[in-house]
């Protein structure tokens, strides 16, 4: 491997990765980038079904979302975006709802016709019933003091069990402190101005951002394995887990991990949606993502009389699996706090990304961190 080819090196070829190479080519870096996969585009990588032609996201559902007009305006020299709104619906004992709580919802588990303006008096009721004191100790009681004991048990409880293995007041309160209760009915899942999904896919978004010829992609290569062939001052942008960076020295940073069960099957239409939330501790997967449905622009998944379903079951984790959310606890929290003062130590490294900073990003967190980092790196060593 010819180190002195390349003044900088990234590791791993997910959105932030990508991101922050292709800022660093043009501004006149050869940048070279391992990724551990077969593929770049991280969680967010997306193919085309070979059968039906559908993309499908190969890691769960991604929507891009966002409010910053810098990351929208930025992602757009890529590719350009539908005009897909994410709605979710939710089935709680044989009966579908949409999520988020709002007052479709409210309306429909209750029985009631709630009007906006009696929408928090009748969740103040519900909340006061519940008969809680004090500070909220624990997510199931921060959850009870949001929205009443009889939606928080049928809507959050079983599912984030799920989620996390373990009982909500379990659970520290603060996961859930900004749980939304909307007073309409708007069912959109997400109120950020600018909403979509990639017309060219994920795997598009990927192509173009790499395709500079600045920019070397390695895939198949493990960093952590070769890290003492590449020049001691050669500078780094690392995406991968930070713990793993460092040996596991402190011991691994606890992460949720998922498991998917793919299925075609020989219909037009499974579910009449995107994704379906199942609510119920009974019901193993979290969800069922149908991807024709993220792409009503274009006929071709319409016209199939096949569909892809995809269900998400939540899984433990342990070092080497895929690492999806970060538990955030107390403890995590403390031994987070050991690495970064590692990191500190590292001036030629620079952490990032959801594995890097252990942190669950939004894309397009992911893409105006990725900006900030590296464009302060070119100041400084200007």
């Amino acid at each position: 491997m010819m180190n002195q080819e390349f003044d900088v090196l990234i590791v791993g070829a997910g959105l932030w990765g990508c991101v922050v190479a292709r800022e660093l080519a043009e501004a006149g870096n050869r940048v070279l980038i391992l990724e551990a996969r077969s593929l770049p585009g991280g969680n967010a990588r997306s193919q085309r079904h070979p059968q039906t032609g559908i993309e499908c996201h190969c890691y769960g559902a991604h929507i891009f979302h966002t409010s910053d007009k810098r990351v929208w305006e930025y992602i757009n020299r890529f590719v350009h975006f539908n005009d897909y709104r994410h709605t979710v619906l939710t089935t709680h004992e044989g009966k579908v709802y949409f999520m988020p709580l709002g007052l479709a919802l409210i309306n429909a588990f209750y029985g009631t016709a709630l009007r906006p303006s009696e929408v928090p008096a009748f969740i103040a009721e519900e909340v006061r019933r519940a008969g809680l004191t004090g500070e909220p100790r624990n997510l199931e009681e921060q959850a009870i003091s949001l929205v009443g004991r009889p939606l928080y048990e049928a809507f959050i409880k079983g599912y984030t069990q799920k989620q996390w293995n373990t009982p909500p007041k379990d659970l520290p309160a603060f996961i859930i402190r900004r749980l939304p209760v909307r007073t309409d009915y708007n069912v959109g899942y997400f109120s950020d101005t600018w909403q979509g999904i990639p017309a060219e896919g994920y795997f598009g978004l990927f192509e173009r951002l790499l395709d500079h010829p600045g920019i070397t992609l390695r895939c198949n290569t493990d960093y952590l394995a070769l890290r003492d062939t590449f020049p001691a001052d050669l500078p780094v942008f690392y995406s991968g887990p930070i713990d793993a960076f460092f040996g596991y020295r402190h011991g691994p940073l606890p992460w949720r991990g998922l498991r998917f069960e793919w299925e075609t099957r020989d219909e037009r239409d499974y579910q009449g949606t995107a994704v379906m939330n199942y609510a119920d501790a009974d019901v193993p997967y979290t969800r069922i993502h149908e991807f024709k449905h993220f792409h009503p622009e274009s006929r071709l998944p319409y016209e199939s009389d096949k569909t892809v379903i995809c269900r998400e079951f939540p899984a433990d984790w342990k070092p080497g699996d895929i690492p999806y959310y970060p538990v955030n606890t107390d403890a995590s929290a403390a031994l987070l706090a050991k690495y970064q003062a590692d990191a500190a130590a590292c001036p030629n490294v620079v952490f990032g990304g959801r594995l890097g900073e252990y942190r669950y990003y939004d894309m397009d967190k992911v893409i105006a961190r990725a900006l900030d980092q590296v464009h302060a790196w070119m100041d400084k060593v200007k």
